[in-house]
């Protein structure tokens, strides 16, 4: 691109009216909504949050269109329009603005300055602020620390002198991460011993978070969202199975102990009042075998591990996020069902497809559209309910779709559990 042409799509954006975003902070339990049904929501970013978003947001009397570089997005496949551009493009960002009433992002791979911009111009509730924060792990970890929530040791480093003292101080095994851009367990290292391979010296030189490893016996998740009001709505922790470090299973409610369900709230509740986010936050945490839990990660907007809401609990988490940007007064979260959600990735798709046909009436399948299946690519999710955990759980582990239940994974999901889960264990 010419500096002539950047000038003249620049000249686009700075051609659009600007206006504070003050609106972002309001906190009054009288507010009136930013958009009516009718008008037209924004969104950057075209996957299957977006499409999902969108569903729900149509029920509500929304419009909506999609700006995503990839032809035919899962987003675009069920907005009213999509434009197709890059993310950095000021034609394209001028594009979504002039035909946006507002305008909302569903995933945080994007750049904070171009987010900072759009919040000059049209109303984006979820903010700037903490999208710089959740995709950078180093002022994510500060943000916690400073909000007194409970983290892994850690330290930053940007050279392997620096990596090499972070690992003497931290004492092996440590977690290796890249600061940007990682998802799915991409841009991760564990180290165990000290002859584990490190990441090539250009990537520790750009910044990575060395952690110490925890042998957590759990890993659960916090959906929490708040309104533009300050109402905060959070709902119960779920439990999260991971395999190949992608997400395979959530079981909903997590079988955990009262007492550690409550100190899981209390600390996305608390978390929800300090950021003064607008939205949706979901919140990644291990929990030790005595009950003590850790925040590993936060993520700005739905979450895969809320897909479960979608068949288990008024109102989902799509709906809720929708009501937070646009203004709506937030609804009280009340689970339905006992629910367990499973990823249909691209190694899944035939014999998912061999299976959809037989699949048993409590299975609620939720499919992407996405042209392409790739392993390990996220092609879709199948939540299945009922009101026994005990028998979701026997139903699952017989379907051919994906490998049984380790007896790893039984021990997980039986560790620390409450007083519903049965003490047996459950065998191939």
């Amino acid at each position: 691109m010419t500096m002539r042409s950047t000038q003249l799509e620049n000249s686009l954006l700075n051609s659009l009216p600007k206006k504070e975003s003050s609106f972002i902070w309001r906190e009054s339990s009288d507010v009136s909504p930013l958009v009516m049904p009718g008008q037209t929501i924004g969104v950057l970013g075209g996957g299957q949050l977006g499409r999902m978003i969108i569903l729900e947001g149509r029920r509500l009397g929304y419009r909506f269109v999609v700006l995503d570089p990839a032809i035919d997005s899962p987003a675009g496949q069920v907005a009213d329009e999509q434009i197709v551009g890059a993310y950095d493009s000021p034609v394209a960002m001028a594009r979504l603005m002039e035909k946006s009433d507002l305008v909302v992002y569903e995933f945080e791979n994007i750049d904070p300055d171009m987010v900072r911009m759009i919040e000059t111009i049209k109303p984006l509730p979820q903010g700037s602020n903490l999208l710089r924060w959740t995709r950078h792990r180093g002022q994510e970890r500060k943000v916690l620390q400073d909000a007194q929530i409970p983290t892994a040791p850690y330290q930053v480093v940007t050279s392997k002198t620096e990596l090499l003292e972070a690992i003497e101080e931290l004492q092996l095994p440590c977690v290796l991460k890249v600061l940007t851009g990682g998802y799915d367990g991409k841009g991760q290292w564990v180290l165990r011993t000290s002859g584990d391979p490190f990441p090539p010296v250009d990537i520790i030189e750009k910044g990575i978070l060395v952690e110490k490893f925890i042998p957590y016996v759990k890993e659960i998740s916090v959906i929490v969202a708040r309104g533009i009001s300050g109402e905060v709505e959070v709902y119960p922790p779920v439990m999260n199975i991971h395999r190949d470090q992608i997400l395979h299973m959530t079981i909903s409610p997590a079988p955990i102990k009262e007492g550690i369900r409550t100190r899981a709230e209390q600390i996305a509740y608390h978390l929800a009042s300090q950021l003064r986010f607008v939205g949706v936050l979901a919140i990644e945490m291990f929990v030790l075998a005595d009950g003590t839990i850790l925040v590993n990660e936060l993520a700005p907007r739905p979450h895969n591990s809320g897909h479960i809401t979608m068949d288990t609990t008024t109102p989902c988490q799509f709906e809720q996020f929708v009501r937070a940007v646009t203004g709506l007064p937030l609804r009280k979260s009340i689970r339905k069902n006992t629910g367990i959600m499973v990823n249909l990735l691209g190694e899944h798709q035939e014999a998912f497809f061999e299976q959809l046909a037989k699949l048993p009436s409590c299975a609620k399948v939720h499919w992407y559209g996405k042209s392409v299946a790739k392993e390990g690519r996220k092609m879709g999710h199948i939540n299945f309910v009922r009101d026994s955990l005990q028998d979701l759980l026997e139903l699952i582990n017989e379907l051919p779709i994906w490998k049984p239940l380790s007896q790893q994974e039984w021990e997980a999901i039986f560790a620390i559990a409450n007083n519903q889960m049965e003490g047996r264990r459950l065998h191939d």
